[in-house]
């Protein structure tokens, strides 16, 4: 009887804090991505993300993201950048209050990146190595706190031709933290794409996005649109 009960509560503890931070919801995320070329050997890359705890509503996340690429040949990329994240940690509308009754709700970070792309090809799989580095400065103005962060990620990446426009698309990528405790989070997905053009496509794919205590599903739909912009440039 006693260990009944403890399953029970331990159940029950764990429902609860699902529906606390969200881990029950299925969530989504709505993306832009962009690679515009401006010299033979130059491109800028554009990027918007809108992330929800819930299908489109409920806000979690803002991420705005631009970098300059140099492509070393068409197999190789390098790319400095910056990037702005807002992020509402709090699942609930109302905001978290922690023990001296302050509330946290309004984190924003402005992020410095570092990447190098690597393509190769199997047969008829594409297959891209993402390495980037990451140095974030993040604010919590509720609680009026900053912090400076370093963080590595890797991401293996394998698309899968069907016809000339439909595709298969997967990645899972690691983020280790470079202070505290290294694992930070991991994300594997899966995706159906389209070729509308030979610069536009789109995806639709699920994410499992796993951190040390939680995992989150998350629908994503995403928009890759790339203009040739040397002309303009010029």
């Amino acid at each position: 009887m006693r260990r009944l009960l403890l399953a029970v509560f331990t159940l029950i503890s764990i429902t609860a804090q699902a529906q606390e931070n969200g881990e029950d919801q299925l969530g989504s995320w709505h993306m832009y991505f962009g690679t515009n070329q401006i010299a033979e050997k130059w491109s800028i890359h554009s990027e918007a993300q809108l992330r929800y705890y819930e299908q489109a509503k409920n806000f979690n996340q803002l991420l705005l993201r631009t970098g300059l690429n140099y492509h070393i040949n068409p197999n190789a990329i390098a790319t400095a950048g910056f990037a702005y994240i807002k992020t509402d940690p709090t699942f609930f509308e109302a905001a978290l209050i922690d023990l001296d009754g302050q509330a946290s709700d309004n984190i924003s970070e402005n992020r410095i990146f570092e990447q190098f792309i690597l393509k190769n090809k199997v047969w008829e799989l594409l297959f891209e190595h993402r390495y980037r580095l990451e140095q974030r400065f993040i604010t919590d103005s509720d609680l009026n706190t900053k912090s400076t962060q370093h963080r590595a990620r890797y991401r293996l990446q394998m698309t899968v031709p069907l016809t000339d426009v439909f595709f298969l698309n997967f990645y899972d990528e690691i983020f280790i933290n470079l202070q505290n405790e290294a694992f930070d989070q991991n994300r594997l997905y899966a995706a159906v794409g389209v070729n509308v053009t030979n610069n536009l496509s789109v995806q639709a794919g699920y994410l499992k996005n796993h951190f040390r205590t939680v995992d989150y599903d998350r629908l994503q739909v995403a928009v890759f649109y790339n203009p040739d912009l040397r002309k303009l440039f010029k």
